[in-house]
């Protein structure tokens, strides 16, 4: 298209303007002084560097890009700096599901760990490095389909929903059990290589901070606490980033509802499959935990003593109930034979009273007779008499005690005269008498 030009002449000064005329001085300038400038800043630099070198813009530009892009790299080296895959560099930007988005930003140390600032910065670096007009600069005849892949990856690591979905099938971050052999090879192997499955598997859970495995030096509760954390597993992970692509024309809406049902049923399998591979891993890990086998033996131990220390108990309450059954035999045994004795005793003084009584008694009956029967010496006493006499001593030996009759019975012993038997027989009977043990007239012949 050519170019039009246009004639457009200067405006018409006023009439009446005098400018040049009317102008008036209102200051004077200063005395002039001489100074030394010196030409600084980022563009003088540049001028100078391009000068000295000899270098065109476009040259400049580009040894000064190669620098920074060598900068960046240095910066960035020490924790984000990895060697890359040529099978890695090859990869065709359309398997960008299929591709390792850590790995292709140099982040596959970190992983789910990597931070956002740790992404931007790996990113800036390989899109130096890779970016399609710094390789067209140094003739290289690769094509962009690398520098796709990494724009993909910092979309889906920068996208906290994308990133989600696709750590939770990052394979690359999952930690493989120990064998049985080699965890058991030592007390400190078993903590070192399971250690690490769980920390990595944490990163699934709900709950966070998710208990660790811990040490030999783990208490009980602790233990237990881990394990029934891990049994009791709640996790997020879901596979929403393995489903296939839901096609989103509007023409075929059946095949997206049978996709879309197809895609839940998979992930539904797929978490059902990995809540099983969990549940096995922490099985396998029970098994060969040293601290649940001692836990065991000390409960165990325990659980003895406390039966030994039971049946001690009940032993020993055994034992002082047969001997205080024992005691009380004994006892009891000791109060018969002491019951027995006295028994034995009473009706052994009982008879021996008895005995002394009727010895009395005949003392008694036999005072009378010595003394003729209270009769004179010389005259005989006739039946009546001696039944009479006998009589009332049976009267007299009715009222008295045995302890009377033994006073009694040594007051007559010995007496033979008529009159002292006689006396003695009237004071008794008085005496009875007087206690109203007999009335005036029961004793007739030994009361008068």
């Amino acid at each position: 298209m050519a170019a039009a030009h246009i004639n457009l002449p200067l405006p018409v000064l006023p009439e009446g303007w005098s400018a040049p005329n009317d102008f008036k001085a209102i200051g004077t300038l200063s005395t002039p002084n001489q100074r030394n400038l010196e030409p600084v800043g980022p563009h003088f630099l540049a001028h100078a560097r391009r000068k000295r070198h000899k270098r065109t813009f476009s040259e400049d530009e580009r040894i000064q890009a190669n620098e920074n892009v060598k900068k960046v790299e240095d910066d960035d080296g020490d924790t984000i700096s990895e060697p890359e895959d040529p099978l890695m560099l090859g990869r065709d930007a359309k398997d960008w599901k299929g591709q390792d988005h850590y790995a292709v930003l140099g982040l596959s140390k970190y992983r789910y760990r990597a931070t956002d600032s740790q992404i931007k910065r790996a990113h800036r670096k390989k899109v130096l490095r890779h970016h399609p007009d710094k390789r067209a600069a140094t003739g290289s005849s690769e094509d962009d389909s690398f520098f796709k892949c990494i724009q993909k990856a910092f979309e889906i690591l920068t996208d906290p929903v994308k990133r989600r979905q696709y750590d939770s099938v990052d394979e690359g971050a999952n930690v493989d059990p120990p064998s049985k052999k080699a965890a058991s090879k030592s007390p400190s192997a078993f903590y070192k290589l399971w250690g690490p499955v769980f920390e990595s598997e944490a990163r699934f859970s709900k709950t966070q901070p998710a208990p660790m495995l811990g040490n030999d030096k783990s208490s009980k509760e602790e233990v237990e606490e881990f394990y029934n954390f891990w049994f009791n597993f709640e996790s997020w992970r879901s596979f929403e980033y393995q489903d296939e692509d839901v096609p989103d024309d509007n023409e075929n809406r059946d095949q997206k509802r049978h996709v879309e049902r197809k895609n839940n049923n998979a992930r539904k399998k797929k978490k059902t499959e990995d809540t099983a591979r969990l549940r096995q891993l922490v099985d396998d890990c029970l098994a060969g935990d040293e601290r649940i086998k001692k836990f065991r033996k000390e409960a165990r131990a325990g659980k003895d003593k406390k039966k030994l220390e039971r049946e001690a108990e009940e032993k020993r309450v055994q034992e002082e109930a047969k001997k205080a059954k024992e005691e009380k035999e004994r006892l009891l045994k000791e109060k018969e034979e002491v019951e027995k004795a006295e028994k034995a005793e009473g009706k052994k003084a009982k008879e021996a009273a008895k005995n002394a009584a009727k010895k009395n008694k005949r003392v008694l009956k036999g005072s009378v007779k010595d003394a003729n029967y209270l009769l004179p010496e010389g005259q005989e006493a006739g039946a009546k008499r001696i039944d009479e006499i006998l009589g009332d001593v049976e009267a007299v030996i009715g009222k008295v005690d045995n302890e009377d009759l033994a006073s009694l019975a040594g007051k007559l012993g010995g007496l033979k005269l008529a009159d002292e038997v006689a006396q003695v027989w009237r004071e008794e009977v008085k005496k009875l008498e007087g206690e109203g043990k007999l009335k005036a007239g029961d004793v007739r012949i030994l009361g008068s």
